[in-house]
């Protein structure tokens, strides 16, 4: 059998593109960030972009989304400059993805058997899927299928807009390509005798783990077919039927998909430096209500054990939640919870620090603290809402109960890892075995079907996916937009999307103008496809 060994060093075509500077020194010196850019370390790059943007941070998750999805409360605007964080997710997206487009044309163009690529293509579709999916969903119709391309002809410098449909449907039916074409046998070889291509040496998110990678690809599928199913039940209904009924893997309980910087030796200084500059962030009496059932100041009405991992009390060592509609009687907000001195004084938080912060450790780590992808408490939360009303399965309230107290319990076990977890966390509450855990769960405001309708029970699945979704705002943004029924204090949400940055006007202004035209006007009042 002829045997021909296939490694991704198969061209040394030089790209440069330019990498982040915040934070990622240590990055620049390992095969994270090569100068050479070939087939592999441009892959480890494709991952690297997983990581969330500094800016991306401060202006849109710190500045505007914990206050639309009232995940926090938002003290005062003092900046209001959206597009500084649009620009920046919009620009890594579209970096990524000419590194991903570049990988693909390689595939296609040098390699004879091409069998043999399709581990590393299915590699590269699932992570293309997912930032894709992360960027369509935060403003709905943008360049994709002819996006990424323009270093191979120049017809492609001004790519058309496409539709959110197209592009969700198109996204899901590469991720079951991935599904299928993945290979897991331990034969190493294509039928032709050619050993399939690898990334292994340059996966730093499953470092080699293709069942990891098969995993990921479903629970995608489910995240978001679940999302669209109103725009188009069957289409959806089938992704999740063929995921389901099929029995395909999907995460399991400890196989959350996160990047670790520790593991992959970076300092993630970017989080710290998001809510240390911005400061106006604070513990919201929406969440409040949510895990405590009571207003006493020494927390003993704190039911959800997360509370300790997401917040800690004031400078007065009470639990006060900021009002997440003030009033002219509000008291403003100040003191430093997030300051760098705290790291030699913790108590200190200022004087003037009268209400609860974002715990401290949880934002200062720079090695522990992982970036969240996806959780396998959320797939859980999915499952419930997918079997609760029917989608693409049959109805089955034992399925829906069984998967939403699986998905409480992961949660609160993920969230207890990260700060056991985390070496410069001190102050720590008690450490919850899985049956305090369960009990913990049982608590009246968390327990589902116990005497109460299908509209309570949905309303509690909506409410632990988003409490799990604490450090991702931009999915309980997703949340809450789909199924308007997360907690929430006054009126309902009615933010819907966000404006194209500015340099789209700029750099792609036939495209944008032709966009513009169909959409009337480019702002958040514009329902994205899957909320229509």
């Amino acid at each position: 059998m002829m045997k021909k060994n296939y490694y991704l060093y198969f061209l040394s075509f030089v790209f440069l593109f330019s990498a982040c500077d915040n934070g990622f020194e240590e990055l620049n010196t390992n095969p994270f960030f090569p100068t050479q850019v070939e087939s592999g370390p441009l892959f480890n790059k494709s991952i690297e972009s997983l990581l969330l943007g500094w800016n991306e941070q401060f202006y849109l998750h710190n500045e505007s989304m914990y206050g639309i999805t009232q995940q926090a409360a938002i003290t005062a605007q003092a900046f209001q400059n959206i597009n500084i964080g649009t620009e920046e997710m919009w620009s890594q997206y579209y970096s990524a993805l000419v590194n991903l487009r570049e990988i693909e044309r390689r595939l296609d163009e040098d390699v004879a058997d091409q069998e043999a690529t399709h581990n590393v293509r299915a590699q590269l579709l699932i992570l293309r899927a997912y930032k894709t999916f992360r960027l369509t969903d935060i403003f709905g119709d943008i360049p994709y299928f002819n996006a990424g391309k323009g270093f191979q002809s120049l017809e492609y410098l001004e790519p058309a807009f496409d539709s959110q449909e197209s592009i969700y449907k198109s996204l899901l039916d590469d991720l079951a390509w991935a599904n299928d074409h993945m290979n897991l046998e331990s034969q190493p070889f294509t039928e032709n005798g050619n050993e399939y291509l690898s990334f292994e040496a340059f996966d730093n998110l499953f470092f080699g783990d293709l069942s990891r990678w098969i995993k990921f690809a479903n629970s995608l599928r489910l995240r978001h077919a679940l999302r669209m199913y109103e725009a188009d039940p069957d289409f959806a209904g089938n992704h999740i039927a063929m995921v389901l009924d099929n029995q395909l893997p999907i995460l399991e309980a400890g196989e959350d998909v996160v990047l670790i910087p520790r593991s992959l030796s970076f300092l993630k200084q970017s989080t710290h430096w998001s809510f240390r500059e911005h400061k106006k962030l604070r513990m919201g009496s929406t969440i409040w209500n949510v895990i405590s059932e009571n207003d006493e100041v020494n927390g003993s009405g704190i039911f959800d054990p997360r509370a300790h991992f997401w917040f800690e009390p004031n400078n007065e060592n009470e639990w006060s939640a900021f009002p997440q509609i003030p009033n002219a009687s509000t008291l403003p907000s100040g003191g430093f919870p997030y300051q760098n001195s705290r790291d030699v004084a913790y108590t200190v938080k200022g004087g003037d620090n009268i209400y609860s912060p974002i715990n401290y450790y949880l934002i200062r780590d720079e090695l522990d603290v992982p970036e969240i992808v996806l959780t396998s408490a959320e797939i859980q939360f999915i499952q419930s809402e997918i079997y609760l009303l029917g989608y693409g399965v049959s109805k089955d309230e034992t399925e829906a109960k069984s998967h939403y107290n699986a998905g409480f319990i992961e949660s609160v076990t993920f969230w207890q890892n990260i700060m056991t977890s985390t070496e410069i966390w001190e102050t720590k509450p008690p450490i919850l075995e899985i049956g305090e855990i369960f009990s913990a769960g049982n608590h009246p405001n968390i327990l589902v079907f116990q005497n109460i309708d299908n509209t309570e029970i949905l309303k509690r699945i909506h409410t632990q996916r988003w409490l799990d979704a604490f450090r991702q705002p931009w999915e309980a943004y997703a949340l809450g937009r789909r199924t308007l029924n997360t907690p929430r204090t006054g009126d309902p949400i009615d933010h819907f999307r966000y404006p194209y940055p500015p340099s789209e006007q700029t750099n792609n202004p036939n495209e944008y103008a032709k966009q513009l035209d169909k959409m009337t006007v480019d702002n958040s009042t514009i329902r994205v496809w899957w909320m229509n």
